[in-house]
C-alpha cells in the first residue's frame, strides 16, 4: 500500500489528508480559532450529581458542561490521591489512534458496586481528559483513566495493564514486545505497546516510557498549582500528531505547503524519524495543494449523501442523532452472468468502500448497513470478512457485528470528535436538514387554508399573502379561480403582495 500525506498549511487552519495509493481516506482538520479538546487535560469542578444516571456535569471552563459517567471514575481514591494530591478525581482519555487491546473490567483497586454519590461531591475538584469533544447540544466526555500516547507506547497511569496493539499479528514479535516492557516495567504500570514499536529495541521503548512518565509527573504538578475550572495539559498540535501517529514506514512522502511547517516537520522527523527525513518534500507550484492533489474534490464528494461505485452501484449515508445508516444498491450495474454474483460484485465494492466513507467522514457511534440480500451463506461470510479486512486500516475501534439473514450488519466505532459533515456544512435554512422541503402546490394550499379560516372564523374584511415571487405567481396562475370563490363566499379580500426577501417556501398571513 502507497500512503502519502498532504498538508495545507494556513493562518486560518491547518488541514492533513491521508492518501492510500492514490484514494483520500482521511482528512484531519485544526482550526486556529477553535482548536480540538480531545486528549486534552483539565483540571474541573463538578456541578451536578445525578443518581439516576449514575453521572455528573463537569464545568472544565468549556462552553458546554462535561459529562463524567461513573464507570469512567478512577475509584480507588486513596491511590488516587497519593497520585495527584487533589483527592477524588474523574477525568477521561482520548483513545490511542489506533486500536489497541481492550482494558480489564476495572483498573487496580476499584470497587465495582460504588456509586456516583460515593465518589464524587458537588463543588469537588477533578482532574479530566477529554475523551469525546462536544458533539452537537451534548458536551464533552471525560473519564479519569489517563492515556497519554507516546511514540511506541501509550501510558495509563492510572492502571496495571501491560498489553501490545491488536494489529501487530506476529505472534514471535508480540510476546517479544511484551517481555520488553514487563522488564522496564517492573510495578505494572498501565503500558501498551503501539504498532510503531515493532522492531524496536529495549533502549528505544524504555527512553519512550521514561518520558511519558515524567510527562505525567509535570501533568501531577501543575494541576497542584492550578484552581478549577482550568486546562493543564492541551494535546499536541496537527503537525506533530502527524508524527506521532502518522509517519510510519508505510509513508512514501510526505508533502507540506508551507515553508515554515516543512522547517517544523524537518525538526520533528530529524527527532523522531531520521531516517524518514528523505521523505518530506515542499510543495512550491502555483496551483493550491489540496486542488493539485484532487483532494478538494474528493472532500466535497464526501458531504454528499450518495457516493457512486465504480461498478456502476452506489452507496447511500444518512447521519441521524442515533446512528448512521448505510444502504448498498446495483444502481446501473446489471452484471453480466447471474443475478448473485450480480449482487456479490456491488457488495463486495461497497464494503470497501464504506470502510474508506467511515474513515474519511469519521462517522462513531452505532452504524447500521444494508447490503443487498446474498442467497448464499458464503457470499455473505466473504462480504463480511471484505468489511473486517478494510476496517483494518482504521485507526479508531470499531467492532463489526454478524451479517444478518436480511443482509443488515451493526458495527460501532469510537467517536472522539465530530464527523466530516458537521464539521464542515450547516443545516439547510430552506429545508431544516431534511433534504428536502414542501411542494409548491402543497404551501399554496396551506397558506389559502389560513387565508380563509381567518376571513370565514375571525370576519377579517381584508388578508395580505406575503410570499417568493415564486410562490405567488403560482398561486395567481393556479390558485386564481379559488381566491376568487374564497373571497365571494366570505366577503373579505385576499391580496397578495411579492416579496424577494421571503425565502422559497416561506410565507407570512397577516391582517388588514
Amino acid at each position: 500500500m502507497k500512503r502519502e500525506i498532504v498538508v495545507n498549511s494556513s493562518l486560518v487552519e491547518t488541514r492533513v489528508a491521508v492518501l492510500e495509493d492514490g484514494v483520500l481516506v482521511e482528512l484531519l482538520i485544526d482550526d486556529s480559532k477553535n482548536k480540538s479538546v480531545a486528549g486534552s487535560i483539565y483540571k474541573g469542578r463538578v456541578l451536578k450529581i445525578l443518581p439516576g444516571m449514575q453521572a455528573a456535569f463537569v464545568d472544565l471552563g468549556l462552553a458546554k458542561d462535561a459529562f463524567l459517567y461513573v464507570r469512567d471514575i478512577f475509584e480507588d481514591l486513596e491511590e488516587y490521591e497519593r497520585l495527584l494530591n487533589i483527592g477524588e478525581d474523574g477525568d477521561p482519555n482520548e483513545p490511542a489512534p489506533e486500536e489497541e487491546e481492550p482494558r480489564p473490567s476495572f483498573a487496580r483497586g476499584r470497587r465495582p458496586q460504588a456509586s456516583i454519590e460515593e465518589l464524587l461531591k458537588e463543588g469537588q475538584e477533578v482532574l479530566a481528559q477529554v475523551a469525546r469533544e462536544p458533539l452537537g447540544t451534548k458536551g464533552a466526555r471525560i473519564t479519569s483513566h489517563i492515556t497519554l500516547p507516546g511514540r511506541y507506547l501509550v501510558y495509563m497511569p492510572t492502571e496495571q495493564h501491560v498489553g501490545v496493539s491488536r494489529k501487530i499479528e506476529n505472534e514471535g514479535e508480540r510476546a517479544r514486545l511484551k517481555q520488553i516492557v514487563e522488564e522496564i516495567n517492573p510495578q505494572r504500570e498501565g503500558v501498551i505497546v503501539r504498532t510503531a514499536g515493532i522492531g524496536k529495541g529495549k533502549a528505544e521503548i524504555g527512553t519512550d516510557l521514561e518520558f511519558l512518565r515524567s510527562l505525567w509527573k509535570k501533568i501531577k504538578t501543575k494541576a497542584e498549582t492550578l484552581t478549577a475550572p482550568a486546562l493543564v495539559q492541551r494535546d499536541l498540535d496537527l503537525i506533530f500528531r502527524i508524527f506521532r501517529d502518522l509517519f510510519t514506514k508505510e509513508v512514501v512522502r510526505l508533502v507540506v505547503d508551507s515553508p515554515v511547517e516543512y522547517e517544523r516537520c524537518l525538526e520533528y522527523a530529524e527527532s523522531l524519524h531520521p531516517d524518514l527525513k528523505s521523505l518530506l518534500f515542499l510543495y512550491t507550484e502555483d496551483e493550491p495543494i489540496f486542488r493539485s492533489f484532487g483532494i478538494e474534490r474528493e472532500i466535497e464528494k464526501a458531504l454528499r449523501h450518495k457516493v457512486w461505485l465504480r461498478s456502476g452501484g452506489y452507496i447511500v449515508l444518512e447521519e441521524t442523532e442515533a446512528l448512521v445508516s448505510i444502504d448498498i444498491n446495483t444502481g446501473k450495474y446489471v452484471g453480466k452472468h447471474d443475478f448473485e454474483e450480480t449482487i456479490l460484485k456491488t457488495n463486495l465494492e461497497a464494503a470497501r468502500e464504506i470502510a474508506r466513507q467511515v474513515r474519511l467522514r469519521d462517522l462513531g457511534g452505532i452504524i447500521i448497513i444494508d447490503f443487498i440480500d446474498m442467497a448464499r451463506q458464503e457470499n455473505r461470510d466473504r462480504v463480511l470478512q471484505e468489511l473486517k479486512d478494510a476496517l483494518k486500516a482504521d485507526r479508531s475501534p470499531t467492532n463489526v457485528s454478524l451479517l444478518s439473514d436480511l443482509g443488515l450488519v451493526e458495527m460501532t466505532r469510537k467517536r472522539v470528535r465530530q464527523g466530516l459533515n458537521k464539521a464542515l456544512s450547516a443545516s439547510c435554512p430552506a429545508c431544516g436538514g431534511l433534504g428536502y422541503i414542501r411542494s409548491t402546490p402543497s404551501i399554496a394550499h396551506q397558506v389559502l387554508r389560513e387565508a380563509e379560516w381567518r376571513l370565514f372564523r375571525k370576519r377579517i374584511p381584508r388578508v395580505r399573502i406575503r410570499a417568493h415571487p415564486d410562490l405567488i405567481g403560482w398561486i395567481q396562475a393556479e390558485d386564481g379561480e379559488m381566491i376568487e370563490s374564497v373571497q365571494q363566499s366570505y366577503g373579505g379580500e385576499i391580496v397578495l403582495v411579492p416579496e424577494e426577501s421571503l425565502a422559497p417556501g416561506k410565507y407570512q398571513v397577516l391582517e388588514g
